[in-house]
């Protein structure tokens, strides 16, 4: 190997702004535990798993249904 390198003609990745972007997602246990055993089944990680899983919901422009049920009675605030 050379003890110097001359990158002064080097060009920018064209692919940079393709590359992943680490953010902090909070999760709970069971959907977690859904994402690691289909993980070892499919021997691909799980957070790619989860991954293609989102990146799919968003190609396909999914929309979550929400249905907020009422407290009134249950005697919660």
């Amino acid at each position: 190997m050379k003890k110097h390198y001359d990158f002064s003609q080097g060009r920018s990745n064209p692919y940079a702004k393709r590359l992943k972007r680490q953010v902090t997602l909070r999760l709970d246990e069971p959907t977690i535990a859904y994402f690691k055993l289909l993980a070892q089944e499919t021997a691909i990680p799980y957070q790619t798993l989860i991954n293609l899983y989102l990146r799919e919901c968003a190609a396909s422009q999914k929309h979550l249904r929400l249905a907020w049920e009422s407290l009134k009675g249950t005697g919660a605030a």
